[in-house]
């Protein structure tokens, strides 16, 4: 199985993160693709990542780490970010994207500083060109905000390919996402009591579009309680088999191989 978004690297496993990693190859995660959420971080996860085979690194700023940072270095962190990705040991930008709960926040949604729509679309056009400059796919966020989503996307493009994780959105919304070239992963919320919106969107994606995450330590699958880790994948692939209706080792094969493909990553 193929962990496409999981956030190793957060301070939520710091207490067992070679721990955690192990349990997750015991329970059958071959693979897990690690993104990077604020630029601190991008240095410290491509020297972890460098010596665990199966554990891969992307690169962005998250459009939630926005408000902590300085607008006026916007355009410097993005040419940070190319130079890094240039480097080599990442194999995809993001996590990057659309937050509408930043850029505006209801009570105790976000910091005392939001950051407004247009500066998100600004940041995520950034990561758009870089990504088409260094031919690399895109991780993209996407929450409250599919509107401008989709109309950046139509008009930036992604020529390398994409992911819009934990995708939230509507079954009717796959067919113009995934003309754009886009995957669609899913996470935790297909295994709650009662999900349909998720499931009927993951039996809309095409097969080899169809991507699954656990994004731990967020989004714990049933019946798992508490921090979510990537052992815990099994129960999102044995929720999308139920509901496509195949062998749960199809799903999981198939979305490991989409995974690799949309990475670059030779086939196993």
């Amino acid at each position: 199985m193929f962990d496409s978004h999981c956030h190793l690297d957060r301070a939520a496993f710091a207490p067992d993160r070679e721990e955690a990693l192990a349990r997750a190859q015991a329970a059958g995660v071959d693979d897990i693709l690690v993104p990077a959420v604020e630029p601190g971080g991008w240095e410290g996860l491509l020297a972890w990542v460098a010596g665990r085979p199966g554990v891969h690194a992307a690169l962005g700023i998250h459009p939630q780490a926005l408000p902590d940072l300085d607008p006026r270095q916007d355009d410097r962190r993005l040419a940070d970010l190319e130079a890094a990705l240039s480097r080599g040991g990442a194999v995809a930008v993001g996590e990057c994207g659309l937050d509408g709960p930043t850029a505006y926040p209801e009570a105790g949604e976000a910091g005392p500083h939001p950051a407004s729509m247009e500066r998100q679309l600004a940041v995520l056009a950034g990561h758009l060109s870089i990504a088409r400059r260094l031919r690399l796919p895109v991780v993209l966020h996407s929450l409250r905000a599919a509107d401008p989503m989709r109309e950046i996307l139509e008009r930036d493009g992604v020529p390398a390919g994409g992911v819009l994780h934990s995708f939230s959105g509507r079954a009717d919304q796959v067919p113009a996402l995934a003309a754009l070239g886009l995957h669609f992963s899913f996470a935790g919320p297909v295994t709650y009591e009662g999900a349909r919106k998720p499931l009927a969107a993951a039996r809309a994606v095409p097969r080899e579009r169809l991507l699954v995450e656990t994004d731990a330590p967020d989004q714990t699958p049933r019946p798992h309680r508490g921090r979510n880790e990537p052992a815990f994948l099994p129960r999102v692939v044995e929720a999308l088999a139920r509901a496509l209706e195949v062998p749960v080792a199809e799903v999981a094969d198939l979305t490991a191989a989409n995974a690799r493909r949309l990475l670059h990553l030779a086939p196993r």
